[in-house]
């Protein structure tokens, strides 16, 4: 053990850290283990809840993963004993494991095959992301229902509802076999996707969309997840395409705030600080998937960056290809962040006539609480010279945005007039 009596605030950020850094892997192991998403999700959280005990008075442990580990698979065992599933297979082999070792090895990485778990066809197809997203990485409820533009209770509600499934169906918890592969891989894509936007606390286009202080730990762990799928997939141009698009967006990171700090949407951003190498990375991979004749909506967002990207090389955006590769990537996916920035691009075309209708047809029942929807009416009517209108859309997405920087970044447009 290390630190000691003293080291409360020490101890409390070492909690912390193991919350935000192992979760997933944690959950996903005992889950494997356990068979029960649930119960090894309780487990960790009273786990969790022991370190910041016991933790501040014994010292931080030197192998904080293993000692969570040790904690969670007791919890489990005590549950067992008490429901008298002593003698159960899945007690068996949590009991067939070392014994209760702080210093025990590093914990298996589980988190690829609960995600292919989660995305099991027994489990409706559109929870299956926000499962992933909540199990495997360990957003709350209220966090998965923003990205996914969705009610808090009712999300909470739907996410139980599949742990349920998973148990009482008795899923298999091992990778599909090849010809299961594509009916689960898109929904694995998708949640890695939507874990990498989070990190930029950011759903749809990118104007108006960013976070002052972005979770860079949540990014990485997408960029790890998504790095993992296409090794392990490499014949699927789908994962290529979602890794080409992550390393994309990736290489703007250091042009998404000025120098005051405040946000700087794409199309004003210094190209020249962008990273050439990522940028020239993702292209390879994006090359490498074209090369399968099979498009997809990853493959195609990749290359609705890729154009974007094209400023570093030669100046300015292609606009019009970026509006009609969003006509395709809408063919594919529809989604509301899609159909946003389809009529931002073709306003940025300059047929402005055209972008306003295609805004003003997006239907949804929760458009009104979409941040980039209002950025992006607001940046038209400052097209369209109208003052008023831009000025009630700026202060409607400023009423959306917690993010110091964008509401700085609003609130200099609502300045300008």
């Amino acid at each position: 053990m290390s630190g000691g009596a003293g080291g409360a605030p020490s101890a409390a950020d070492a909690a912390e850290r193991a919350a935000r850094e192992s979760y997933g892997r944690l959950v996903a192991w005992l889950a494997y283990q356990w068979r029960d998403v649930a119960a090894a999700e309780d487990a960790l959280a009273t786990a969790l809840a022991r370190a910041l005990e016991r933790w501040p008075g014994d010292g931080v442990p030197s192998a904080p993963d293993a000692w969570l580990l040790s904690v969670a698979r007791r919890e489990l065992l005590q549950a067992a004993r008490h429901q008298r599933l002593h003698d159960s297979p899945e007690v068996q082999a949590v009991l067939a494991r070392d014994e209760l070792d702080d210093t025990a090895p590093a914990v298996p990485d589980s988190r690829l095959k609960l995600l292919f778990v989660c995305a099991h066809p027994a489990i409706d197809a559109s929870i299956r992301p926000a499962l992933m997203l909540q199990v495997v990485l360990g957003l709350d409820a209220q966090v998965v229902a923003q990205a996914m533009l969705a009610s808090p209770a009712a999300m909470a509600q739907r996410l139980v509802r599949a742990k349920q499934k998973i148990r009482d169906a008795g899923l298999r918890f091992e990778e599909p076999e090849s010809g299961q592969l594509p009916e689960r891989l898109h929904a694995v894509l998708e949640a890695i996707y939507a874990a990498y936007g989070l990190g930029w606390d950011a759903a749809g286009t990118e104007i108006g969309s960013a976070d002052e202080t972005p979770s860079v730990g949540l990014r990485s762990e997408a960029l790890f997840l998504g790095g993992l799928v296409q090794r392990l997939l490499p014949g699927e141009p789908e994962a290529a395409g979602l890794l080409a698009l992550m390393l994309f967006c990736e290489a703007r990171t250091a042009a998404r705030l000025d120098e005051r700090g405040d946000f700087v949407p794409l199309q004003d951003q210094d190209a020249s600080r962008w990273n050439r190498a990522a940028i020239e990375q993702a292209e390879r991979l994006l090359w490498q998937a074209s090369q399968h004749r099979a498009p997809g909506p990853f493959q195609i967002e990749a290359a609705i960056q890729s154009a974007h990207c094209q400023r570093l090389f030669h100046g300015q955006t292609p606009w019009r290809a970026v509006a009609m590769l969003y006509g395709q990537l809408l063919a594919m996916a529809p989604s509301v962040g899609a159909q946003v920035a389809h009529a931002v691009a073709w306003a940025q075309a300059g047929e402005l006539a055209r972008a306003r209708e295609l805004l003003q047809a997006i239907d949804h029942p929760r458009l009104d609480a979409h941040q980039p929807y209002w950025v992006a009416r607001a940046h038209m009517a400052r097209l369209a010279a109208d003052r008023p209108e831009a000025t009630r859309c700026i202060k409607r997405a400023m009423d959306l945005t917690s993010a110091p920087a964008v509401r700085r970044h609003l609130l200099s447009r609502l300045a300008d007039g």
